[in-house]
C-alpha cells in the first residue's frame, strides 16, 4: 500500500489468520532491532479507513473458502526499502552472490537478535541494489512476526531457530567476536528501553493484555546476557553453520 507519506508499505491487518498479536510482535521487534543498529524495515502504524476497505475489492482475507474484508483501523506497516515500481527487490540470492551484500555482517547481528527474541521462524531477508550500483546488494531484514514464539509470548529456545537458510553468510564467523558489536549493545541496553519500545504498540494489538506484555518485557530483559551461550550452542549443530569458528573468546570453551 502507498501511504500519505509517499512510501510503500507491506501492511498486516488485525484480522490476519496468524492472530492480532503478530502486529504487536512486528512493531516491538522492529523497534528493538533498530536500537541494535540492524537493517530492518521501518515500522509504522498505518490507519486504514472503512471507506478504503469498502471501495477496494482486493482488500480481503481468504481462509479456505471463506472471504472477509480486511479490518479497518490501526494496522502494521513495514516500509519497502526501495521504490517497488522502479527498483527490483529479491527474496533470494544464490550463494555465489552473497559476497556482494554490502551489509553482510548484519546477518550475525540478526542472529543475536533472533536468539534473544526467540524467533521461531527462519530468518527472512530481502535484497535490492543501491541506486547507481549494479554490482552490489543491500539486505533488509523483514518479517519479525514469529519472534516471542508468535502469539504465545514464550521462549522455547532451540539451536536451529533464527538461522538464515543460506548459511554461507556465516562463513566469516571466527568466534563470538564476530557477533560484535551486537552482543555488547544488547547487554548494555538502557533499562527503560523495552518500555519505550512497547509504548509504540496500539493496545488493540494485544487486546489490552498489559500484564502479559509486562511479563514479556521482563523476560526479554533477563535474556540479554544469555545470547552468547545460545550462539555457542548453534556451533554444535550437525549442519555446522559456523565452519570457520576458531577462537575461544568470551565464555567460549
Amino acid at each position: 500500500m502507498r501511504c500519505e507519506d509517499g512510501h510503500y508499505y507491506v501492511v498486516k491487518f488485525q484480522n490476519n489468520p496468524q492472530g492480532v498479536r503478530i502486529l504487536a510482535n512486528e512493531m516491538l521487534a522492529a523497534k528493538l532491532a533498530q536500537t541494535l543498529g540492524l537493517p530492518v524495515s521501518q515500522p509504522e502504524v498505518v490507519e486504514v479507513s472503512d471507506w478504503l476497505v469498502q471501495h477496494t475489492p482486493e482488500m480481503y482475507m481468504q481462509q479456505g473458502r471463506e472471504r472477509s474484508p480486511c479490518a479497518s483501523g490501526f494496522q502494521f506497516g513495514s516500509r519497502f526499502p526501495c521504490d517497488p515500481l522502479t527498483t527490483p527487490i529479491y527474496d533470494f540470492l544464490p550463494d555465489a552472490q552473497l559476497d556482494a551484500i554490502v551489509n553482510r555482517d548484519c546477518f550475525c547481528g540478526m542472529l543475536v537478535f533472533d536468539k534473544w527474541t526467540c524467533n521461531c521462524d527462519s530468518r527472512q531477508s530481502v535484497f535490492h541494489r543501491p541506486e547507481g550500483d549494479s554490482a552490489r546488494y543491500v539486505a533488509t531484514m523483514v518479517d519479525q512476526g514469529y519472534c516471542f514464539n508468535a502469539c504465545e509470548w514464550s521462549f522455547p529456545d532451540a539451536p536451529l531457530r533464527g538461522l538464515y537458510s543460506r548459511q554461507a553468510v556465516y562463513n566469516t564467523v571466527r568466534g563470538l567476536e564476530s557477533f560484535e558489536p551486537y552482543l555488547e549493545r544488547l547487554e548494555n541496553l538502557a533499562d527503560d528501553f523495552l518500555e519505550d519500545a512497547a509504548s509504540s504498540i496500539p493496545p488493540e494489538w494485544y487486546r489490552g493484555g498489559t500484564d502479559e506484555l509486562r511479563a514479556l518485557l521482563g523476560e526479554l530483559a533477563k535474556r540479554r546476557t544469555m545470547v552468547a551461550e545460545m550462539i555457542i550452542a548453534c556451533r554444535e549443530l550437525a549442519s555446522r553453520p559456523f565452519p570457520n569458528w576458531r577462537s575461544n573468546g568470551r565464555s567460549d570453551a
